[in-house]
């Protein structure tokens, strides 16, 4: 455990970076509220422990490994994630604006449906599962024991949720900010842009 506060700060500015995860958890918050946001949160948090537990365990080792099993894995994301963008682009060029409040009520946006947003958000994204393979042993070793594993992949995790917890609170203090309907449609086409630029780039990996 000597490396642990150097890992924890190295988590820290991964979470920190931009990524799909926080993209959504800011949309979710401004379009839906505080209630939204968290469980938005919540699921991308549940996913990232799972996809931290199998890497722990070795079994992400052998997803990763069995390129029908990644490749489903990694198409499954590219296109959830131009699903989101080209949401969100739908969102942006709506002519009527009838208040993302109550957009989000009449499409049924409950909690189960937004944790199930930020869940398939985070496990269809191979990126997270490859990034704790490439990372956990660069600060245990590759003879590391399965508690010592589990219990850097499952700090990974935790650490992104609180800094996704901050990115809930701030974006629920700046809701006011933007309640105008141009700062909204400007969100949404910048939101779907960024979901699409990142399906692009899962998509042209090799």
């Amino acid at each position: 455990m000597t490396h642990y506060p150097s890992f924890v700060a190295f988590a820290l500015v991964v979470a920190i970076a931009p990524g799909p995860d926080t993209l959504l958890t800011l949309r979710s918050t401004v379009s839906g509220g505080r209630s939204r946001g968290l469980w938005t949160m919540a699921g991308i948090t549940i996913a990232g422990t799972v996809q931290g537990t199998l890497a722990a365990s070795g079994l992400g080792a052998i997803i990763a490994r069995a390129e029908p099993v990644f490749e489903t894995i990694r198409w499954a994301g590219v296109a959830y994630l131009a699903y989101l963008g080209v949401h969100a682009l739908r969102a942006a060029l709506r002519t009527k604006d009838a208040g993302w409040a109550e957009a989000g009520v009449a499409a049924g946006i409950s909690a189960p449906r937004a944790l199930g947003q930020g869940f398939l958000c985070n496990i269809t994204n191979p990126k997270v599962l490859v990034f704790n393979l490439a990372v956990l042993p660069q600060f245990l070793g590759v003879e590391a024991g399965l508690p010592l594993l589990l219990a850097y992949a499952l700090t990974l995790s935790a650490v992104g949720g609180l800094v996704l917890l901050v990115v809930v609170l701030g974006a629920n203090a700046a809701r006011r900010a933007t309640s105008s309907r141009r700062a909204r449609r400007g969100i949404d086409a910048a939101a779907g842009v960024v979901f699409l630029g990142f399906a692009g780039v899962i998509a042209a990996e090799a």
